[in-house]
């Protein structure tokens, strides 16, 4: 054998061993390159041999943010002391209507100033249907300015001393520059993504103190109110925007806001019951009423409303926040009124805050907390905010994180993926399904219209955790770090 020959042997064997070697390494987190979309628009890239479970996780240090794990999770027989996460489908609660983030104008005005192409990218990653979309299909707008505008107004603005009882001088074109044109483009993306609106004051000019901070809404303008919401429906509707809801008051129980507005328990039912909901009806309109809108701490104010036999007759359901309270309030409303709905729509996080304590504190609360207590839906506040949290009115929020920075470029913050965690995974019409919390595992469950199995999992403790998801008698056993989130979909 000749000496060129040996050293072609050589080479061709040290190719063999690199490519094998290099073949059968990956490293632990790596994410698997995106597959085909499947009818949620899941990545359905192969699992590994013999895996049963899709594992997508996010850990509170960020050294792992919504990647699909690349290991094997296969059902089979258990013979383990962990703790047990037991899946059951013949419990079935609530039908889900989304999950997503409140689209304020300084969203509207941060993503729509975007270059086309990086805009148009963005949107389909929010709100398309592929693969690499995390599926956002639930919004909340304001009706009017809310405190994340900059400046303040309503739809019907006159001089000082006059008013408009024909609301003739009725207009959106505060937000015909940035909020319906992208609107529209969300639209072009998922048709069938749900919209509430929340004002956060009415016109001045309807108010006992004639300011956009706080007072009341005098009983003189009641009727006229009502028929401000029927034209905001019916002029979004002309833009081709359907508003599936709407709350009469954004925080009714706070006035200190810019803007805001005090509405009690007994002014919300009467402008319901005599005002708003006739109008509705009498406009042909089937928008729904959710009533409330503000913190766990006060679940007497929905209750009272719904007990009054003629106000719940229009109203669909309540809605919470949880910067008071205990996310068990929406059960304590259900339990007294087990046929309305159960909605929350705001939560928010800090320009102070720690990515992996909001993590574990939404997911827990925001998340878990309220699908466990019957809500349809679960929103995040401010979709998109600048570097410098310059868009407010004055006295507004000047540290509302939102889901994405938008500066020189645009960055995801923690709501991204506390929202992700859950849209991404579980679409329109899924069904949460039975499964019980033990120790510090945080869970929730849901069957999807496709009949796929979705689990969420946070990991509240100190310390990893192994456990096992046990399914129709059979077990799999995952393992989550502490502070991280886990979705598990089979």
């Amino acid at each position: 054998m000749n000496r060129t020959y040996k050293q072609i042997l050589v080479a061709v064997l040290y190719l063999f061993i690199f490519f094998a070697i290099a073949g059968c390494t990956k490293k632990k987190d790596e994410v698997i390159p995106p597959g085909n979309g499947g009818s949620n628009g899941e990545d359905t890239t192969a699992l590994p041999v013999n895996s049963d479970v899709t594992f997508w996780l996010t850990t509170g240090d960020q050294h792992v943010l919504l990647q699909k794990q690349n290991i094997t999770l296969a059902f089979g027989a258990v013979n383990n002391n962990f703790s047990t996460i037991v899946v059951d489908t013949t419990q079935v609660y609530q039908t889900i209507d989304g999950f997503g983030y409140c689209l304020t104008d300084a969203s509207a005005s941060l993503i729509y100033g975007l270059s086309t192409d990086v805009r148009d990218a963005l949107l389909k990653e929010l709100f398309g249907n592929d693969s690499n979309s995390i599926h956002v299909n639930y919004l909340r707008i304001s009706i009017g300015a809310s405190d994340l505008s900059s400046s303040v107004y309503s739809y019907d603005d006159v001089a000082p001393g006059q008013t408009d009882m024909a609301l003739q001088n009725f207009s959106l074109r505060q937000d015909q520059s940035q909020v319906i044109p992208l609107l529209k483009l969300i639209l072009s993306l998922n048709p069938d993504i749900k919209i509430l609106g929340s004002p956060w004051s009415p016109p001045v000019w309807m108010k006992d103190n004639n300011s956009f901070i706080g007072g009341s809404l005098q009983t003189q303008y009641y009727s006229v109110y009502a028929q401000y919401f029927v034209k905001y429906i019916q002029a979004m509707k002309a833009e081709g925007i359907s508003i599936d809801a709407i709350t009469p008051q954004n925080e009714p129980l706070y006035g200190g806001n810019n803007p805001s507005m005090l509405m009690t328990a007994a002014q919300q039912a009467e402008f319901i019951k005599s005002h708003l909901g006739p109008a509705l009806q009498a406009a042909g309109i089937t928008t729904k009423i959710i009533i409330y809108d503000h913190n766990c701490d006060r679940p007497d104010y929905p209750i009272s409303i719904l007990d009054d036999p003629a106000a719940k007759a229009f109203i669909n359901g309540s809605a919470f926040h949880l910067y008071a309270g205990d996310i068990s309030a929406l059960s304590a409303v259900r339990s007294a009124h087990p046929d309305k709905d159960l909605y929350f729509t705001e939560q928010f996080t800090s320009s102070t805050g720690d990515f992996g304590g909001d993590l574990k504190w939404h997911l827990k609360n925001v998340i878990i907390g309220s699908m466990r207590n019957w809500s349809k839906n679960v929103l995040e506040w401010n979709l998109a905010n600048d570097p410098n949290y310059a868009m407010h009115t004055p006295g507004g929020c000047n540290s509302c994180k939102g889901a994405l920075t938008i500066g020189a470029g645009v960055s995801r913050n923690v709501s991204y993926y506390i929202v992700a965690h859950a849209s991404k995974f579980i679409p329109v019409n899924s069904h949460r399904i039975a499964s019980n919390n033990t120790g510090s595992l945080y869970n929730v469950a849901f069957k999807r219209p496709d009949g796929k199995k979705v689990l969420i999992v946070e990991n509240d403790g100190s310390s990893s955790q192994t456990f096992n998801i046990q399914f129709n008698g059979r077990w799999v056993s995952p393992t989550l770090e502490a502070g991280a989130v886990g979705t598990f979909t089979w």
